[in-house]
């Protein structure tokens, strides 16, 4: 191995920390494989979604009073933060001491571990951790969501989708729509895709609830994911 560590970006969507209520047994079994490879030389730069909890905050003031997308981004965004300190916390001792909240600004940590979460809005944690690659000049992000494979097409709604191992930038474009939007539900969104394949960045999208996939990832192993380069 080089002397210099590769630091890993990884995206952890918030449907993992918080399916419904906080996922402790999911965060268990994270903070041990992130460990694990740390012992064996990777750094990572995590940033976390927002999750049920940006859902109930923004339906619960949305409810009260309604509210404009930049303020309902806003709630979103603090989702992400709390989310964020939580992990942060869990990998105490290992972990930068502050959460990372704008991904284009240096960060001097001697850490192997930094914790980042949302920035301002109009803008996804999938662009964020885009954001934090080019900044760090980190050439591959893994996006640790709640599925297996990208899609020719959504499977629960088209019989006919297949599933993608390799795809292309400009391909996986033509899947996805073109503008991002606060409640868009895309595998990767649109405005991170494009920054992506301007940078060369490898970008594996893998069902966190597999957690030996993501390890297999890493360690070069053939693994269950797609993979956008």
């Amino acid at each position: 191995m080089s002397s210099t560590k590769e630091r890993i970006v990884v995206s952890v969507g918030g449907s993992l920390i918080v399916p419904d209520q906080i996922d402790t047994d999911f965060l268990s079994r994270f903070k041990a494989l992130i460990l694990e490879k740390v012992q064996r030389g990777f750094t990572f730069t995590i940033i976390t979604g927002g999750g049920k909890t940006a859902r109930r905050y923004q339906d619960a003031a949305n409810a009260v009073t309604p509210l404009s997308p930049q303020d309902l981004d806003w709630i979103g965004i603090h989702s992400t933060r709390l989310n964020g300190q939580l992990l942060r916390n869990i990998f105490v001792g290992y972990a930068h001491p502050q959460v990372v909240k704008n991904p284009t600004i240096d960060v001097e940590s001697e850490e192997p571990i930094t914790i980042a979460a949302g920035w301002q809005p109009g803008f996804s944690t999938d662009y964020d951790a885009v954001l934090i690659a080019k900044n760090l000049g980190a050439r591959r992000l893994v996006n640790l969501s709640n599925i297996d494979y990208v899609y020719t097409a959504d499977p629960k709604k088209d019989p006919n989708a297949k599933k993608i191992e390799k795809i292309s930038w400009p391909e996986f474009r033509t899947l996805i729509p073109k503008d991002w939007d606060p409640g868009l539900s895309s595998p990767f969104d649109p405005v991170a895709a494009k920054e992506a394949e301007t940078l060369g960045l490898e970008v594996a999208i893998i069902n966190g609830a597999k957690l030996g996939e993501f390890s297999n990832y890493l360690d070069g192993k053939p693994f269950v994911g797609t993979v956008i380069s």
